[in-house]
């Protein structure tokens, strides 16, 4: 019997080669699954149980440390309110967020004492929240502060229970996340032996693999593998995430070609895609980047979150700005809120350098003449230059007056040709924007700021400038008021002098008091007019030696909701809300001098209500017959606070 030749078609070969390959790729997979499934479990404890466990407990070291100085802070820096917030937070809810994530973690834990450990340190951490709590209710004015037993009881209780207690609790805690990091490096080095075992057997299941492929490579034609080897390669590294090089094959121009070409392609869009996000992570979010179409969705988002990113920055860089601006000029105004002149200089030049402006002038509203007032030009600041010069504006009168008329913001990028020249060592210029900005509060006009730039001003520099008007014009009302008072007190100081001299001359002369009389008479019409209009609209008090009420004017009994019968005989201590405001007055006029200061007073139905108090002593007069003059300025309609 003849023998005959067994012939095996291509695809046969293929499905033959094929079948091969599925029965290693199955045993790999099934090798695999079960390495991946025990790496998984691991992985899972670290990921679920062991990690978050180690990175809470840094954060309870972390907690602890930062109770100890917060509340180390509180004694011995009352003025640190930043720091007293935090341990306010720690309290309420940092600590008792942090605990309910411990509880939940170490319900999973293995080792039993762990757990009794990490009670004993909530134990002894609660204890410091304790004696911290008692601290914090014991200090909390300024008195406190100035008390020496609530000072040294504070300070005793730092030193024997929260520095001590603390300092344990760190120890305790750092003991335990040492243990906790041994956990995970064991967990790590058992994870790294699991996948050493799966890549020993990928490795074997791989040689097994190439043995086929090469049986396969001499029953398969190449214009076939080559495409194919090339894209399963180029696939098998995308799926580990890698990028493979460039390629220099050339392939024929049929489908497998084309299919190994379009791959080439992919990777090379891939790269490009990886570089322009890593860019982005960078913070570089100027860079290029060409999606591969129109519709490829990973490009099209990558530039979208990248316009995204960029757009968050630019806002928080603007609120930053505006956030150290506000703080800087806030020190201004309080720094310098007794000289109106050296106020204004500091708020211009400050102003047009930190708006990166050229130029810039205050005005400030002169109402002494109610009937025609004008802003007259408080400061003026140029090129880092201080600028002196003499300039009035009445309400209408071009830009500023408008601005000052309608009480609203004028912006303008278009200057009028010589509406204002910036000048340097150059020559001369038009601005190319100039912002005027009313400074108004409570819809009353105190001044107006005007700068000029040769750039434009963004709305957030213009909403930054509308912002600190108000501040200023607050300011500015306030040291007006301030001014005005004292005005008020020195012209009655001076009459009063004026009235003894002439009693004094009219004593030594009697031979011309006919003479003199009727002048006399109307001095003294005068002066009495004006001491009922002061007394009319000014909160005043007068005492005798006893501190007993002897007169109150009509503006202060209306603001404390009183009467003078009520008031009439009365101490003046029983108006003060806290008696301790009283003594440093009483010290004052113990020792004749004058005492200034802001104090809380109650009206008649007990609500508080803040003044500015200035005290004057009696001047020439015996014990019995001395008068003491209270001044009070109401300070509630400026929404002012005390200090301490």
């Amino acid at each position: 019997m003849s023998a005959k030749k067994f012939n095996i078609s291509i695809g046969q070969r293929i499905t033959g080669g094929f079948l091969i390959l599925i029965v290693v790729f199955t045993l790999n997979a099934g090798l695999s699954i079960y390495t991946v499934s025990q790496s998984g479990s691991i992985i899972q404890q670290s990921w679920r149980v062991i990690n978050p466990s180690r990175d809470a407990l840094s954060k309870m070291k972390l907690l602890v440390t930062n109770a100890k100085m917060y509340g180390t802070n509180w004694v011995f820096l009352p003025s640190n309110t930043e720091d007293k917030e935090a341990l306010k937070r720690l309290h309420e809810t940092d600590y008792p967020r942090l605990k309910n994530q411990l509880d939940s973690l170490k319900k999973e834990w293995r080792d039993t004492t762990q757990v009794v450990r990490l009670d004993s340190i909530f134990s002894v951490f609660e204890a410091v929240l304790l004696s911290e709590k008692r601290i914090m209710d014991k200090m909390v004015t300024f008195e406190n502060y100035e008390d020496p037993e609530v000072k040294f009881e504070a300070s005793n209780a730092i030193d024997s229970e929260v520095l001590p207690k603390s300092a344990w609790a760190i120890r305790k805690t750092d003991e335990l996340l040492t243990e906790k990091i041994k956990e995970a490096q064991g967990a790590s080095a058992s994870l790294i032996a699991s996948f050493n075992t799966l890549r020993l057997i990928t490795i074997s299941l791989g040689l097994a693999v190439i043995l086929v492929g090469i049986a396969a490579a001499l029953l398969i034609t190449r214009s076939i593998t080559k495409p194919i080897g090339y894209i399963k390669n180029i696939i098998q590294q995308l799926g580990k995430g890698e990028l493979p090089q460039d390629s220099q094959n050339h392939f024929n121009g049929d489908e497998m070609g084309e299919m190994a070409e379009a791959v080439e392609k992919l990777v090379v869009g891939l790269r490009s895609t990886s570089q322009f996000a890593e860019g982005i992570g960078q913070g570089s979010y100027q860079a290029e980047f060409t999606p591969l179409s129109e519709n490829d969705v990973l490009g099209n988002a990558l530039i979208e979150m990248r316009n995204n990113l960029q757009k968050v920055a630019e806002d928080d860089k603007k609120r930053n700005w505006a956030t150290e601006g506000m703080a800087i000029f806030g020190e201004i105004l309080r720094k310098h809120n007794a000289d109106i002149t050296r106020l204004s200089d500091e708020i211009i030049s400050n102003l047009v350098r930190y708006t990166k402006a050229n130029q810039g002038g205050l005005f400030i509203v002169n109402d002494e003449n109610e009937q025609e007032p004008y802003l007259y030009l408080a400061a003026c600041y140029a090129w880092d230059k201080k600028k002196y010069l003499e300039q009035k504006v009445y309400l209408g009168d071009g830009l500023t007056g408008q601005a000052w008329q309608e009480k609203e913001t004028t912006y303008l990028t278009e200057v009028p040709d010589q509406y204002i020249y910036i000048t340097s060592g150059l020559g001369e210029a038009n601005p190319r924007s100039i912002l005027i900005v009313p400074l108004k509060v409570n819809e009353q006009v105190y001044g107006v700021v005007e700068i000029a730039s040769f750039n434009e001003f963004s709305p957030h520099e213009q909403e930054f400038v509308a912002r600190i008007a108000e501040s200023i014009a607050s300011t500015i009302s306030t040291v007006k008021i301030n001014q005005r008072t004292q005005g008020l007190l020195d012209e009655s100081t001076q009459m009063t002098e004026q009235m003894r001299a002439q009693e004094e001359e009219m004593r030594q002369n009697m031979e011309e008091l006919q003479a003199t009389q009727e002048e006399m008479q109307r001095s003294q019409r005068d002066t009495q007019d004006r001491e009922a209009v002061f007394y009319r609209i000014q909160c005043i008090l007068e005492t005798d030696a006893q501190f007993r009420i002897t007169l109150a004017t009509p503006a202060l009994l209306a603001r404390l909701k009183n009467s003078a019968s009520d008031l009439l005989g009365a101490s003046v201590e029983t108006l003060f809300a806290d008696a301790g405001q009283f003594e440093p007055v009483k010290r004052a006029v113990s020792q004749e001098t004058s005492w200034s200061g802001t104090v809380h007073l109650k009206d008649k139905h007990n609500e508080p209500v803040w003044f500015q108090l200035s005290v004057f002593p009696p001047e020439g007069t015996s014990d019995d017959a001395a008068k003491l003059l209270f001044l009070l300025n109401d300070l509630s309609e400026l929404q002012l606070k005390p200090v301490g």
